[in-house]
């Protein structure tokens, strides 16, 4: 099934962003940089990740979760509640 929210564009930025970011750590590993320094630019490669991953989310329930609801597909609540449990681990 294809997936097209307004957000797509923003999200694929962010995801990119995110890539060149940890590119960047890894060579920071390969240099033999500092480990605090590692570590606190991992720790912004993760927040990056998890609002990229808020912003799917809610353009999931903004878009799919209603469209399904509108529809009585309530398995899509189930799928959701999977989906966070995974995203949160």
């Amino acid at each position: 099934m294809e997936h097209k929210h307004e957000n797509t564009k923003a999200v694929v930025n962010r995801l990119s962003r995110a890539i060149g970011h940890l590119e960047s750590v890894k060579k920071m590993v390969e240099e033999g940089r500092d480990c605090t320094e590692v570590l606190i630019q991992l720790a912004a490669v993760k927040s990056a990740i998890n609002n990229t991953g808020k912003l799917i989310l809610k353009d999931h329930i903004n878009h799919c979760v209603v469209h399904a609801i509108e529809n009585n597909d309530e398995q899509v609540l189930a799928e959701l509640s999977d989906a966070i449990d995974k995203f949160m681990k």
